[in-house]
C-alpha cells in the first residue's frame, strides 16, 4: 500500500513551507503527497440584513444581484483554489517527489480534513493560515481541534523550511509521549537524525529510568540518542533547546501528565506553536 502524506495548502506564506517539508518527508519515507485545499463555506449575511422598508421590486432586484455576486465569488474562489493546488504540485514535483492527488473541497475545514485523512500517515499543516497575521492564528486556531479529532500525527510546518538534522522529543513518560517514541522508532522519517530526548522536571530515579527505557527503544531502532533532564518552564526550556540545535524538529505528545501538559494543552496548542520556531510533530 502506498504511503501517503496529506498536505494542507491555503495560499498563505506557510504553504510553500508545508510543501517543502512534505517533499522532505516524502523522500525520507518513500511516500507520495496528497494535496488538499478547503474552501470555507461562509454564506453572506447581506440577504437577511435587507431592510423591510425597501420596496418589494427593489428588494427582489437586489437579492438577484447579491445571488449573482455570490456565484461569481464562488467561481473565483474555486479558480484560486485550483491555482494554489497547481503551485503546490509544482513545488513537490520540482523537489523530485510524487503528488498522489490534488483535491479541492468545500466545507468546514476540520471536518473536511478528517474526512480526507483516511489513507494518510500524517497530516501536514502550516502554523498560520492565509488570513492570519503574527498576532492571531487562523489555521492555527484549528490546530487543537485537528489534534483532538484526528487519529493521525499532525506535522506543523514552521514559516520556512530548513534541512532538519535533529529531532527533539519532549518526553514526560505519559502515554502520548510514549507513543511518540514508538512512532519515531519505526518511522524512516527519523532515520539518521540525532535524537535529543528531553524531560522537563526534577531529576529522580523514576525520571531517569523512564528516559533510559525510552532511549533503549530508540537505540534498538538504530537511532543516535542523547537524554537530558532540564528544569524550568517547559516552553522556555524547549524554546531554548530549539535555538541551541538550530535546524531541528520537535516531536511531542498532545496530552501528558506532567508540566509539559501545561505547555501543550493548558496554554493551548496554538500558544505553544506561536513560541516555537521549529516544525512540530504532535501526536495524541
Amino acid at each position: 500500500m502506498t504511503n501517503i502524506l496529506l498536505a494542507l495548502v491555503d495560499g498563505s506564506t506557510y504553504s510553500k513551507s508545508v510543501c517543502d517539508h512534505a517533499a522532505w518527508a516524502a523522500e525520507r519515507m518513500n511516500a507520495e503527497v496528497d494535496l488538499l485545499h478547503v474552501l470555507d463555506r461562509h454564506p453572506g449575511a447581506s440577504k437577511s440584513d435587507l431592510s423591510g422598508s425597501i420596496a418589494l421590486g427593489a428588494r427582489t432586484a437586489l437579492l438577484e444581484q447579491l445571488s449573482s455576486l455570490d456565484e461569481q465569488r464562488s467561481k473565483l474562489l474555486q479558480q484560486k483554489g485550483r491555482a494554489i493546488l497547481d503551485d503546490a504540485r509544482s513545488i513537490i514535483e520540482a523537489a523530485g517527489q510524487k503528488v498522489a492527488g490534488a483535491h479541492l473541497r468545500m466545507g468546514e475545514i476540520v471536518d473536511t480534513v478528517i474526512e480526507q485523512e483516511g489513507p494518510a500517515s500524517v497530516i501536514m499543516v502550516g502554523k498560520r493560515g492565509e488570513e492570519a497575521d503574527f498576532a492571531s492564528l487562523r489555521l492555527g486556531a484549528h490546530l487543537e481541534r485537528f489534534i483532538r479529532a484526528s487519529h493521525k500525527p499532525v506535522f506543523v510546518a514552521s514559516r520556512a523550511f530548513k534541512p532538519i538534522t535533529t529531532a527533539i522529543i519532549a518526553y514526560d513518560g505519559g502515554a502520548s509521549s510514549q507513543r511518540v517514541v514508538d512512532h519515531i522508532a519505526r518511522n524512516p522519517l527519523f532515520a539518521g537524525l540525532n535524537i535529543d530526548l528531553v524531560t522537563v522536571g526534577s531529576r529522580n530515579r523514576d525520571t531517569e529510568k523512564a528516559l533510559e527505557n525510552a532511549k533503549a527503544i530508540l537505540v534498538g531502532a538504530g537511532l543516535s540518542v542523547e537524554t537530558t533532564i532540564l528544569s524550568g518552564q517547559p516552553d522556555e526550556v524547549l524554546g531554548k533547546r530549539v535555538e541551541e540545535h538550530g535546524s531541528c524538529l520537535v516531536a511531542m505528545g498532545a496530552y501528558g501528565h506532567s508540566r509539559i501538559r501545561a505547555f501543550v494543552i493548558g496554554s493551548t496548542t496554538s500558544e505553544m506553536l506561536r513560541s516555537c520556531k521549529a516544525p512540530v510533530l504532535l501526536m495524541r
